[in-house]
């Protein structure tokens, strides 16, 4: 069981933006800015190519629609997107907040207290459509 199938059943806590029958979206623990959030399927898949198209192409429009409330609650050049799938296997894409390079190469991380993650959260959520 992946820590993200812990989040989703309600195990360990998560600073939660949207969610869906089939979708979660959260902010990260460990952003590289402030905003960056994971979209996970609820279903566990550990590669992207795994989940069949038709939930490949619904995780997309979640995520698209996350990164719409996230472009419109926290200030930036762009929104960015990377899946990558190593540090956890479980599907997640990161929507990552960018106003330069280095923001999307998980080199430098920002630090946020619980009551920032707790507005950004709600912030992002109160944007979701």
């Amino acid at each position: 069981m992946s820590i993200f199938t812990k989040i989703i059943d309600g195990e360990i806590p998560c600073y939660k933006v949207a969610e869906d029958d089939n979708f979660i979206a959260f902010l990260d623990i460990n952003p590289n800015a402030k905003g960056h959030t994971l979209v996970v399927p609820k279903k566990e898949v550990n590669k992207l190519f795994d989940l069949s198209k038709e939930e490949y192409l619904s995780l997309m429009d979640f995520s698209y629609r996350v990164a719409k409330a996230l472009e419109k609650a926290v200030p930036c050049n762009r929104v960015g997107q990377s899946v990558i799938g190593l540090e956890v296997p479980h599907v997640h894409v990161h929507l990552i907040p960018l106003n330069a390079m280095a923001d999307i190469q998980f080199h430098q991380k920002v630090k946020l207290s619980n009551d920032e993650f707790v507005g950004l959260a709600k912030s992002i959520a109160d944007k979701f459509e």
